[in-house]
């Protein structure tokens, strides 16, 4: 009983180091550019979108441990080809995850969404949160319960950093912002003022 709460404990304190101390966007830059499009896109649904990247981030990290914790020892790390190899792994990774999640909405779900769903599975899918959340997990060892935790939270705060950029985006179209700086590039200032904010409260604390 011990090790159930022990591997929970884990998976929470992971999820919400994920979340807020290393998030994907605000302190990991990943996939700035893409979630900024993301904002832009009036006919994408960030909650059915969020939906997809936690359950895609879910399947995905227990294929991503597993490779970096059977398969990759395997491979010399002084070899050229374990550099080569972990990226397209990591990719198969999230290509297995979205078929499962394919297979469920196809044959595990009967909504008039699912055709939605299915639109959003590739963006939710092949974006720099997931593969850099399996990269970050495979690098620094974590075990199942930490990956699957740092890969829920990562999915979250993908998800949170999305949110707090479209509420800016409204809250910023005012005529006290000079024209030039109006659109993409007082969002991009304003994400980097916030991941300035965070930063200087949790430090980069993982290092790939």
């Amino acid at each position: 009983m011990s090790t159930v709460f022990h591997d929970v404990s884990l998976f929470l304190l992971y999820a919400v180091l994920a979340v807020f101390a290393q998030n994907a966007i605000f302190t990991r830059s990943l996939g700035v550019s893409r979630m900024i499009a993301l904002v832009e896109e009036p006919s994408l649904n960030s909650v059915l979108f969020g939906g997809l990247l936690v359950a895609v981030q879910l399947l995905a990290a227990p294929f991503g441990w597993a490779y970096a914790t059977y398969l990759a020892p395997l491979i010399q790390a002084s070899t050229p080809i374990r550099a080569a190899v972990r990226p397209l792994a990591y990719i198969l990774c999230s290509f297995l995850a979205m078929g499962i999640v394919w297979l469920v909405l196809e044959h595990g779900i009967h909504s008039p969404r699912c055709s939605e769903l299915k639109m959003l599975l590739p963006l939710a899918t092949l974006n720099c949160c997931v593969l850099g959340t399996l990269l970050i997990s495979g690098s620094q060892h974590y075990t199942l319960a930490q990956s699957l935790g740092f890969g829920l939270g990562s999915a979250v705060g993908y998800l949170f950093a999305v949110l707090l950029v479209t509420e800016a985006q409204r809250r910023l179209r005012t005529d006290a912002i000079p024209p030039m700086f109006r659109g993409l590039p007082i969002t991009l200032i304003y994400t980097g003022i916030l991941a300035l904010a965070i930063y200087s409260v949790t430090g980069h604390m993982l290092n790939v």
